[in-house]
């Protein structure tokens, strides 16, 4: 039994309609994961530069060690000095 061109003319619309959804649902696809995850990149960007900065700023509970000139041991000279046992 021979379509009518009635139903072919229906079918060939609807075959249209199908693809121009099955278009535009990508392409909805195709700009939402560029610029979705572009968005996400920039967010981690920025967080992991704020991270650094933090990190490199100077800690405020630092303190200078008091004791950089201070000798382990102040008697060694002394000792080298003092030492009747010791050839010069």
């Amino acid at each position: 039994m021979p379509f009518s061109g009635r139903s072919l003319l229906t079918i060939r619309n609807a075959a249209l309609l199908t693809i121009a959804a099955l278009a535009v649902i990508a392409l909805i696809w195709l700009v939402y994961s560029t610029y979705g995850n572009n968005s996400q990149s920039t967010e981690e960007a920025a967080a992991q530069k704020a991270a650094e900065d933090q990190a490199k700023a100077e800690n405020p509970f630092s303190a200078d060690n008091p004791l950089v000139s201070v000798e382990t041991n102040p008697f060694g000279k002394v000792k080298e000095v003092l030492n009747p046992f010791e050839e010069q």
